[in-house]
């Protein structure tokens, strides 16, 4: 049988502008985002597939796939707003993507005092929803007290803390120009910018965008996709949609 070269042509070029116009509104307009880790927790679970808005706060080298050195600085920047829940790549490799909420602006200053968030001298007010819940923190399950929390622009959102409250008290972290400062909602078990060797200070061109909403969710603990029995156990349909606070 005589294979048709126009055929084969056809379908290269029809492949090629499918992959441009994916990298486009990849890099331009949402890209997704797995969640592997509990540290966002009960915002975000392990296993919240989300969309993540590229244009919210404009575009750096990093909004792009493998982030190439297309330009230096930030450009059509839009500044964030605390209580954002952010991707951005780390500081330490800017390589790796996280997944945090926006916390200090560049010049706040920020401090754990008997495991209470102040923002400037001034206590974050939280209030207790439970005496008594569980969430995972990795592999463990772990004993934690439930607050809503409400930050100075009146941004409310869910934290977990231990009940011993391991992160008891803390420096003052004072953050630099262009910089931000990112807590996880799963304060005794979150890696983020109280950690300074490993996070730390975020800057503005390390913003990757903006988490808006959660279009998938399945417990991979109870069993895989490929599981389809176990579907409606896994799947979180509860999750659909939701809108990320």
């Amino acid at each position: 049988m005589k294979l048709d070269k126009k055929f084969f042509s056809e379908n290269i070029k029809t492949l090629f502008y499918a992959l441009i116009i994916a990298v486009i509104i990849r890099s331009l307009l949402v890209q997704p985002f797995y969640i592997p880790s509990s540290s966002m927790e009960p915002t975000l679970l392990v296993g919240d597939r989300l969309f993540v808005t590229k244009y919210s706060y404009g575009y750096s080298k990093h909004s792009f796939p493998f982030s190439p050195p297309l330009f230096n600085n930030r450009i059509i920047f839009n500044s964030p707003e605390r209580g954002d829940v952010i991707v951005f790549k780390t500081p330490a490799d800017n390589r790796t993507d996280y997944i945090k909420r926006l916390i200090g602006l560049p010049g706040d200053k920020v401090q754990f005092i008997d495991a209470n968030l102040y923002l400037n001298n001034s206590e974050i007010l939280k209030s207790k929803i439970l005496n008594k819940t569980k969430i995972y923190c990795g592999s463990r399950t772990i004993d934690v007290y439930k607050f809503e929390e409400k930050l100075p622009n009146s941004k409310k959102f869910h934290t977990v803390y231990l009940k011993d409250y391991s992160y008891q008290n803390s420096d003052v972290f004072t953050v630099p120009k262009d910089h931000y400062f990112f807590l996880g909602d799963n304060r005794d078990c979150s890696k983020d910018s109280r950690y300074l060797t490993s996070v730390g200070y975020v800057h503005k061109n390390n913003l990757v965008g903006k988490a808006q909403f959660i279009f998938f969710s399945s417990d991979k603990k109870i069993g895989s996709m490929f599981a389809f029995w176990k579907w409606h156990k896994s799947i979180r349909f509860n999750r659909t949609f939701n809108k990320i606070n």
